[in-house]
C-alpha cells in the first residue's frame, strides 16, 4: 500500500500546469534580457572609458593595483556588478506570490455552499493546489458512467430465466417501496421442465456474490433490513449491483439469509432453509467481467455458478436458450439497463479435484501468481448452461445532462469511458445528453470489424466526418451548432486494442491506425468508450494527452478502476460515491456528485487562470517599469554601476511596497459575475488554449513595462533639468541645483512609479470590495508614510543619511507634484486608450457582457 500511494504522489508531482510551463519560459526570457542588459553596460563602460580623460570620474579614482589588474578580469567583475544592479528584473517573488495564491485560493472552493451535499454531509475537497488554473483550461473531460453520470443506486427491475421474464415490484437498496405485495410476471410461469433452471437461477444468484448481512443499522441516514423472524438486518457490498440482485431474489421467494461456518443459508419459497457449502469464490476482475462461486448442496452434488457480462458469459455456454436471453439482454440494454448473465455447470468429484488441483497451483505460485490464477480461471470458467439474465437500473444522476450540454457548450469534448454493454452505456449517454437525438452514431465495434477490416472501418469512418467538417477545430466546432452534422463515436474495448497496437501487418497505410483514429475523434462532439477496462482507460487519457495538439485532460470517476484515468489526466477528480473513495483519495479534487463539477470548471476554473494570468504578467510588467530606468540611468553616471534607488526601496518594492494589491487581486478579481459564467457556458471559450498567457500578450506587458519605465525616467530627468523653481515659487537656479540632486531625481523616478504601477492595477479591477480599497490605497499611503519617516528621523544605526529629508524637500515643490501626476497619466494612457479601442472594435464575448452590465448598471443609477 505504501508503495502505490509512493507512485500515486510521484504522478501528481509530475503534473505542470500550463500556467507554470508559461512562467518558466517568460522567466528564461528575462534572463537573457538581464544578461543582455549587464553584457551592454560592461562594453559600453571600456567603450566610454577608452578616452585617457575618461578613465574614471574624479570621486572614484581606480588605486594602482586595480589598474594593474587584467582587463579580462575587470570587465568580468563589472559584468558581474552591473548583475547584481539588473538582477531585480527577476520576479524571484513573484514565485511565492504565485504559491500563496494557489494555496490560499484553493479554500474557496472548499469553502464554496453550493458544492456542498445535504446527503453526504461534505463539500468539495482540494487534495492539491497546484493545479487551480488548469480547471480553466480543459479541453477533454473523460467521465465514467456507474456512479459518476448515474446514482450508482441499483434498482432491481426484472430477470429472464429461458425466456420467462419476471419483475418484482421495486426494491431499492434495501428499501421495499410502497404497493409491493406480490410478484408480477410478465410471461406465464415455466413448465415443469423448466422449473429446476428456475430455482437453480434463482439459487445462483443467492449464493454468486460477495453479499454480507449485518444487523440493522442506520446507513447514510437510512434504517436498510430483511427480516428475519424477531430479528432485523441488512445486506452490505462492495457492489451495489450484487446488493440489488440479491434483495430482487429476495421478492422472487429466495432469500439468503447468511454465510456461518463456510455454508451458505437460503431460505426457499416453502420457507425451508437450504444449507450449501461455499468451497471457492473466483473473485470478480474487470479483465474477466465476471465472477464465479463452487458449492456444495446437502445432497453432495457440486455446482458452480458463474454471473457476468453477456460478452464474457456468452461464448462459454455450451447449451440453454441462448437466443431468447441473448435478445431480452439486448432489449433491456437499449433501455438504458444494466444487465448480467447467469449460468452453471455440474462438478462431478475427479473434475473438482482437478479444479481444487489447478487453484492450488495457481496460489502458490512464487512468481507471476496473478497471471496463473488468470489462466486457472480460463479453463475453469468453461462449457456453461445458460441460466438467464437479469435487468437493474442505475438512475442518472440529478442535472447530469445539464453538466454535460454546459460542457458542450464551453467548447470541451466529452468522453465516457465505461465497462457497460454498448447498448446501455449509448442509452445512458442519450439520457445524458451526450448524444442528441440528431446526432449521428458511428461505430468503431468488434461487429463492425467483423464484417470490415479494421483498416477500412476507420477510413469509411474518416471520410465521413472529414467530408463535412473538413480540418475544422475545437475552436470552431463544440458539437452544438446547427450548421454542421453533429457526430458521436462508439468503440468498443477489443477494437480499441486493434487500434492501439503500434503496427498492423499487412496494413497499406503503414500500420499505424492512432492518427486516423484521433482526426476522427477531434471531429466528432462526443465519444462514448464501452467494454473498458481500467486499463484502457489510462491508454485513452494518455493518448488524447499525446496527441499533436497537447490538449489538457481531465478524468472524473468515482471508483477504483477509474483510479489509473484519474492519475493520467493533467486533472483528477474524485467523485465521493458508493464504492470508497480509492477515487477521492487519489484524485487532484474531490466533488461530491457530478452536477458540481460545472461550477468547478466554469466558475472557479475561470476564475482562477484570470487571476493567476494577470497575476503573472503584472509581476514581469512591474519589475520592468522597476529596473529598466536603472539600466537608462547608467548613460547618465559613466556607467559606474551608481544604483538610481535607494537600498530601502530597492528592498520593499516588491515585498511591500507593490505586493499585497496583486495578492488580493489573484484571490478575489471576479471580472463578471459568477451566476452569469453558469448561465453562459461559452465564456470559457474566452480564455481557452492559455490564451491570456500568449507570446503577444507577454510582448504587450513587457514593452508597456518599458515605455512606462522611459516615461518615468525621461519625464523626470526633462522636468528635473528645467526646474527652476523653489518650494516658495521663488526663481533660484542655483538653489534648485543644491535642492535636487541625485537621490530627489531617483526618488521622483520611484515615487511615479509606485503610484503608475498601483494605479495600473486598480484600472484591470472590476470587482471593488472594501478589502480592495484599504490595500491599494492603502500601499500607496503605507509607501508615502515610510518615505517620510525614512528621510524625516536621523537613523543611529545607518552609516549613511542620503535620503535625511530628501522626500519631504521634493513634496515641498510644486513642480515635484506636478510632475508625479502629469508622468502617471501619460504612463497609464495608452493603456486606457488600448482598452478602449479594442473594446470597440474587436470586444470578446466577456467584454461585451462587462459593458452591458455597465450600462444597466448606469440606467439603474439613474432611474433611482
Amino acid at each position: 500500500m505504501e508503495t502505490k500511494m509512493a507512485l500515486n504522489y510521484q504522478s501528481k508531482s509530475q503534473k505542470r500546469s500550463a500556467v507554470e510551463k508559461s512562467m518558466n519560459a517568460y522567466l528564461i526570457v528575462y534572463l537573457c534580457i538581464l544578461i543582455s542588459k549587464a553584457l551592454i553596460n560592461t562594453v559600453l563602460k571600456y567603450v566610454w572609458q577608452a578616452d585617457p580623460n575618461r578613465d574614471e570620474p574624479w570621486y572614484n579614482q581606480k588605486t594602482e593595483t586595480e589598474r594593474q589588474r587584467h582587463i579580462l578580469i575587470r570587465a568580468f567583475t563589472d559584468f558581474l556588478a552591473f548583475m547584481v544592479l539588473f538582477n531585480y528584473i527577476i520576479p524571484v517573488s513573484m514565485y511565492v506570490t504565485v504559491e500563496m495564491q494557489k494555496f490560499l485560493g484553493s479554500y474557496f472552493i472548499s469553502w464554496d455552499d453550493e458544492m456542498f451535499d445535504e446527503e453526504l454531509g461534505e463539500g468539495a475537497l482540494v487534495n492539491t493546489s497546484d493545479l487551480n488554473e488548469e480547471l480553466g483550461q480543459v479541453e477533454y473531460v473523460f467521465t465514467d458512467k456507474t456512479g459518476t453520470l448515474t446514482e450508482n443506486n441499483m434498482e432491481f427491475i426484472e430477470c429472464c430465466v429461458d425466456g420467462h421474464v419476471y419483475v418484482p415490484h421495486a426494491i431499492c437498496n434495501g428499501q421495499i417501496m410502497s404497493g409491493a405485495s406480490s410478484i408480477d410476471m410478465i410471461d406465464s410461469s415455466p413448465s415443469a421442465e423448466s422449473k429446476e433452471h428456475e430455482e437453480l437461477f434463482f439459487r445462483a444468484l443467492c449464493l454468486c456474490h460477495t453479499v454480507q448481512v449485518k444487523e440493522e443499522e442506520t446507513v447514510d441516514g437510512i434504517k436498510r433490513g430483511i427480516h428475519q423472524g424477531k430479528a432485523t438486518s441488512f445486506y452490505i457490498s462492495s457492489s451495489p449491483d450484487e446488493v440489488a440482485l440479491v434483495e430482487g431474489m429476495k421478492r422472487l421467494g429466495f432469500t439468503y439469509l447468511r454465510l456461518k461456518d463456510s455454508h451458505m443459508e437460503i431460505l426457499n419459497r416453502e420457507d425451508d432453509i437450504e444449507r450449501f457449502e461455499l468451497l471457492e469464490v473466483l473473485n470478480f476482475d474487470s479483465v474477466r467481467r465476471r465472477m464465479s462461486v463452487i458449492v456444495r448442496s446437502n445432497s453432495g452434488e457440486l455446482y458452480l455458478f458463474c454471473k457476468g457480462a453477456d460478452s464474457s458469459i456468452f461464448p462459454r455456454v455450451i447449451s440453454g436458450k441462448v437466443d431468447q436471453v441473448r435478445a431480452r439482454v439486448e432489449h433491456n440494454a437499449v433501455e438504458g439497463l444494466r444487465t448480467l448473465c447467469v449460468a452453471y455447470k455440474k462438478l462431478s468429484r475427479e473434475e473438482y479435484e482437478q479444479v481444487c488441483h489447478l487453484l492450488n497451483s495457481a496460489k502458490l505460485a512464487l512468481q507471476d501468481r496473478d497471471k496463473k490464477l488468470a489462466e486457472a480461471y480460463d479453463v475453469i470458467e468453461r462449457d456453461f448452461i445458460l441460466l438467464g439474465a437479469t435487468a437493474v437500473e442505475d438512475r442518472l444522476q440529478d442535472k447530469a445532462a445539464d453538466t454535460i450540454e454546459s460542457l458542450h457548450k464551453a467548447g470541451m469534448k466529452v468522453w465516457v469511458l465505461t465497462g457497460d454493454k454498448m447498448e446501455t452505456a449509448a442509452a445512458t449517454c442519450y439520457a445524458s445528453k451526450l448524444f442528441r437525438r440528431n446526432t449521428q452514431i458511428l461505430e468503431l465495434t468488434t461487429k463492425r470489424t467483423e464484417e470490415q477490416s479494421l483498416h477500412d472501418v476507420l477510413f469509411d469512418l474518416s471520410r465521413t466526418v472529414l467530408r463535412q467538417h473538413g480540418s475544422m477545430t475545437r475552436d470552431t466546432f463544440s458539437g452544438l451548432s446547427g450548421d454542421f452534422q453533429d457526430y458521436g463515436l462508439i468503440i468498443d474495448g477489443a477494437t480499441l486494442s486493434a487500434v492501439m497496437k503500434p503496427s498492423q501487418e499487412g496494413s497499406s497505410s503503414g500500420g499505424n491506425y492512432k492518427e486516423i483514429f484521433l482526426e476522427i475523434c477531434r471531429n466528432c462532439s462526443a465519444v462514448l468508450c464501452c467494454r473498458m477496462a481500467p486499463l484502457q482507460k489510462a491508454q485513452i487519457v494518455k493518448l488524447i494527452k499525446a496527441s499533436k495538439e497537447h490538449p489538457i485532460t481531465l478524468a472524473i470517476g468515482d471508483g477504483a478502476n477509474d483510479v489509473s484515468m484519474i492519475l493520467e489526466a493533467h486533472v483528477g477528480i474524485g467523485i465521493m460515491g458508493k464504492e470508497g473513495r480509492q477515487a477521492a483519495r487519489n484524485s487532484d479534487y474531490a466533488i461530491p456528485k457530478f452536477k458540481h463539477l460545472k461550477k468547478m470548471l466554469l466558475v472557479h476554473g475561470h476564475y482562477y487562470y484570470i487571476r493567476i494570468s494577470e497575476l503573472v504578467q503584472y509581476f514581469f510588467y512591474k519589475n520592468v517599469c522597476f529596473i529598466f530606468p536603472q539600466f537608462l540611468y547608467q548613460f547618465f553616471c559613466g556607467f559606474s554601476q551608481q544604483p538610481l534607488y535607494d537600498t530601502a526601496y530597492l528592498t520593499l518594492y516588491n515585498i511591500s511596497f507593490t505586493s499585497l494589491p496583486i495578492l488580493l487581486y489573484s484571490l478575489i478579481e471576479q471580472h463578471i459575475n459568477m451566476d452569469i459564467l453558469k448561465r453562459d457556458p461559452s465564456l470559457y471559450r474566452d480564455i481557452a488554449k492559455n490564451s491570456l498567457l500568449q507570446w503577444p500578450i507577454f510582448v504587450y506587458w513587457t514593452f508597456l513595462g518599458v515605455f512606462d519605465a522611459m516615461v518615468f525616467f525621461f519625464g523626470a530627468f526633462f522636468l528635473f533639468d528645467n526646474t527652476t523653481f523653489t518650494s516658495n515659487g521663488q526663481l533660484m537656479a542655483t538653489n534648485t541645483q543644491m535642492m535636487f540632486g541625485n537621490w530627489t531625481f531617483g526618488t521622483l523616478v520611484f515615487t511615479v512609479l509606485v503610484f503608475t504601477v498601483t494605479l495600473k492595477l486598480a484600472l484591470d479591477t472590476h470587482y471593488w470590495t472594501w478589502i480592495n480599497h484599504f490595500v491599494i490605497w492603502g500601499s500607496l499611503l503605507f509607501y508615502v508614510i515610510f518615505s517620510l519617516l525614512w528621510g524625516g528621523i536621523i537613523w543611529p544605526f545607518l552609516n549613511y543619511q542620503r535620503m535625511y529629508y530628501v522626500f519631504m524637500q521634493m513634496l515641498a515643490s510644486g513642480p515635484a507634484w506636478l510632475s508625479i501626476i502629469l508622468l502617471v497619466m501619460v504612463s497609464l494612457l495608452p493603456d486606457v486608450v488600448k482598452k478602449v479601442i479594442c473594446r470597440a472594435l474587436w470586444p470578446t464575448t466577456t467584454e461585451r457582457i462587462q459593458t452591458k452590465r455597465q450600462c444597466l448598471t448606469t440606467e439603474q443609477s439613474t432611474i433611482f
